[in-house]
């Protein structure tokens, strides 16, 4: 069960929502399309499913080509963040309508009813209504009437955005097991690069339409083929600065380290956690301005002015310091990524390609 699209693309009035895009999901596997608003996640999964048609390119499901199936016609689940069920039916009827609309057999509905809800953990809950439920039995609910159709391709566009910190944080752990189960292939769509990483499996970036990477979630993260790509995956975005490598030796303001590039002007980016108020034996010190504080809890965002670049830091605990007042602040050049000036990755940070 593959998919693939083949240099699929889409024009809406005139306006390119997106551009060109090749992808092989393979089956049983988990995809994240991550990007932000409007990047073009939601158009490429109705394209995925049927929904919309393609304005170039094919789509090929199993080698066969599906580019102008009806979405009806295809073995596609689909669950949106406005998670939906059936208020005046139990949650044993709303996952078991979708086989009464395939006029499935009644005693197979009740074996695949029971099954799906047993993996979902929805046996207990069957005989209730939806307005009965939590919000993350609902959004089980939901998932579960998609899973018991027994579709090869299940598309999720952002599922858990409407639910409390702690229901996301339970049906994020819960959605690898489930994906593992069902054996289809998984399409997921999110904004946060950390629920990414969570659900590891593949990740494709998006940025205004365009797919600007797609390989494993981890090696996405630590070595980001472009700026963009480093941007989109990073909470804050990634912080970036130009500097200049001369004789093998990056410099900015006073200091220098040694770098395996060409001499030439790059942009230097790292991401929050790695710009400390902390001294450390290897980091080097660089002046800023602080802005604004963003206390968190147990960690504390440092908006941070360098010249014209803003920058942001991540330091644990409550730091309370004053607007407007000049810091210190360290960056280790182990965790420094170097891009060129067409943004292409010329170095990622040492760290990342050892880990």
């Amino acid at each position: 069960m593959t998919l693939e699209l083949r240099g699929v693309a889409k024009e809406v009035g005139g306006q390119v929502w997106i551009h060109p895009a090749d992808l092989t999901l393979a089956p049983g596997s988990m995809n994240i399309l991550l990007g932000p608003t409007l990047s073009g996640k939601t158009t490429l999964m109705r394209l995925m499913a049927g929904l919309d048609q393609p304005s170039a390119g094919r789509i090929l499901w199993q080698g066969r080509d599906v580019t102008g199936q009806r979405v009806q016609d295809r073995g596609v689940a689909m669950v949106y963040q406005q998670f939906i069920n059936y208020p005046s039916m139990t949650v044993y009827d709303n996952i078991a309508s979708p086989l009464r609309l395939q006029r499935v057999a009644r005693a197979e509905i009740d074996a695949r009813v029971r099954q799906t809800a047993e993996m979902m953990r929805l046996t207990p809950m069957l005989d209730r209504r939806p307005l009965e439920l939590s919000g993350g039995q609902q959004q089980r609910t939901a998932l579960a009437r998609a899973l018991v159709k027994g579709a090869g391709l299940v598309l999720l566009d952002e599922p858990l955005a409407n639910l409390d910190y702690k229901l996301r944080e339970e049906l994020r752990a819960e959605i690898p097991r489930i994906f593992e189960a069902s054996g289809a292939i998984f399409v997921y769509a999110t904004t946060e690069p950390e629920e990414a990483l969570l659900l590891g499996g593949n990740t494709a970036t998006l940025w205004e339409g365009r797919v600007t990477q797609f390989g494993p979630t981890p090696q996405v993260y630590r070595a980001p083929q472009d700026a963009v790509t480093a941007r989109v995956f990073s909470d804050p975005p990634m912080n970036f600065k130009r500097i200049e490598v001369k004789g093998g030796e990056a410099l900015l303001e006073t200091a220098r380290w040694p770098v395996d590039v060409p001499d030439g002007r790059y942009a230097a980016g790292f991401r929050a956690p790695h710009l400390t108020l902390e001294q450390s034996p290897r980091a080097v010190p660089l002046s800023a301005r602080l802005d604004a504080t963003e206390i968190t809890g147990a960690e504390t965002y440092l908006h941070l002015l360098h010249g014209e670049d803003r920058w942001v830091g991540l330091v644990p605990g409550v730091r309370r310091l004053p607007t407007g007042a000049p810091l210190t602040v360290w960056l280790d050049p182990a965790h420094v990524y170097l891009f060129d000036e067409g943004g292409r990755l010329a170095r990622a940070a040492p760290y990342a390609r050892a880990a």
